[in-house]
């Protein structure tokens, strides 16, 4: 049995008014390593388990034997805010048994997915990690969209970190119809934004009414940034997952712009960042 390096990219879900079925990778990843050894190790500077509770082992064990091999993990991935860590641990863990138990690479990702997905209990984080680009979750599977290369993002990581569970309580049983056709035409138009490379058009397709005004009091400096995204220069903003952390799209060209001005506004409670989409999903390479 060989040894394998599996790599994965962070991903940003719901982009506004695709709750629960839109996400985009990002350039930002979280590399393991794993190799055959007598008996279980996990080496990290992440402040994360490192024995069998590891979400990235877990996902292993689902396949292999994690008794028997020795783990290494690096990320660049921010561990709290919703950018998709666990999702790529989890990724991360189940391709590397794959991988190891002989599946090909490239067809070992799809199996992944699913293993990922059943234990993070929805798959949009999940899709967008493996296969890059923006996600498009679907009954039968997810859709890939490309990312158009003028497109750029600004991060903007709280410090405090809010609870996913508190997040997710926080969402009503019921939505009245004039917002769930909202977000219909919304997602519509980030959809169509995407396809024909047209950043006006994807602005206009970034709202919603379903999760983040219900969630506002949760983060409300992330909201409040939200709110001024544009007067920043940026083409307008969206809660990452279930927050708090903020991506601001923005025109490539404006991207320093936004970026300077952004750290002007959040500076003392949040760190802010580049990142660029990333059209690659995870990987794996044998040792």
């Amino acid at each position: 049995m060989k040894g394998v390096r599996v790599r994965v990219p962070a991903s940003s879900a719901n982009l506004g008014p695709g709750f629960d079925v839109l996400a985009v990778a990002l350039d930002l990843w979280l590399e393991l390593e794993v190799v055959p050894a007598p008996s279980f190790s996990f080496t990290t500077t992440l402040d994360v388990p490192k024995d069998g509770s590891n979400i990235a082992v877990e996902a292993f064990g689902q396949v292999g034997d994690p008794g028997r091999v020795a783990f290494t993990m690096r990320s660049e991935i921010p561990l709290s805010g919703g950018m998709g860590s666990s999702a790529a641990a989890r990724v991360a863990g189940a391709l590397a048994a794959l991988v190891m138990a002989g599946d090909e690479p490239r067809e070992a990702r799809h199996a992944a997915l699913s293993i990922a997905a059943e234990l993070e209990g929805h798959s949009d984080n999940a899709s967008a990690a493996v296969l890059g680009g923006v996600s498009v979750e679907l009954p039968d599977g997810p859709l890939t969209l490309t990312v158009p290369q003028r497109l750029g993002f600004v991060i903007v990581a709280p410090h405090e970190a809010v609870s996913t569970n508190d997040a997710r309580a926080a969402l009503p049983a019921a939505v009245p119809m004039v917002d769930a056709a909202f977000n219909v035409g919304q997602a519509m138009a980030l959809a169509a934004g995407l396809a024909s490379r047209d950043l006006d058009l994807l602005a206009r397709g970034l709202g919603d009414r379903l999760h983040q005004p219900y969630r506002a009091h949760l983060y409300p400096k992330s909201a409040q940034l939200l709110a001024d995204a544009k007067e920043l220069g940026a083409l307008d903003a969206t809660i990452s997952g279930a927050g708090p952390t903020v991506l601001l799209w923005c025109e490539r060209d404006r991207l320093h712009e936004v970026l300077q001005n952004a750290k002007e506004q959040t500076r003392g409670w949040a760190t802010v960042f580049a990142a660029d989409p990333s059209d690659r999903g995870a990987e794996a390479t044998l040792l």
